[in-house]
């Protein structure tokens, strides 16, 4: 069953950013964040949420 994601609660968004830190995919992680960030209402639970998923680097470093 599809859902739409409109209708998902922040908690939802919230889970799937730890989900993804988990899994190292931190910059899926900032997205979800930054999607349940945006639904709060409460500006200082908005910028904690956005604290705790920060927006990984996008340059890479080759190892030797």
């Amino acid at each position: 069953m599809t859902r739409d994601p409109a209708d998902l609660p922040t908690a939802d968004y919230l889970d799937g950013a730890r989900e993804m830190t988990a899994a190292n995919r931190l910059y899926l992680a900032h997205l979800l964040a930054e999607e349940a960030a945006q639904r709060t209402t409460d500006p200082a639970t908005a910028a904690g949420i956005r604290a705790s998923f920060p927006a990984p680097t996008t340059t890479r470093e080759e190892s030797a």
